[in-house]
């Protein structure tokens, strides 16, 4: 990875702000954001419908 001189790095003035916490809104919880990022099954029942064929070819 590259990194540019610091007189070039167009974040130096925000990287050392406070974070920002919001005073309209709770914080979510870790378990509730953790969720957000879950995978998901997009094919529900899938796997056992290849399961089922694969049982019928052999």
């Amino acid at each position: 990875m590259k990194v540019e001189p610091k007189e070039n790095n167009k974040y130096d003035d925000i990287i050392n702000l406070p974070h920002h916490i919001s005073k309209k809104h709770m914080q979510m919880s870790l378990d509730a954001r953790a969720a957000q990022f879950a995978p998901f099954a997009a094919l529900t029942g899938y796997e056992e419908a290849v399961e089922e064929v694969a049982k019928k070819r052999s």
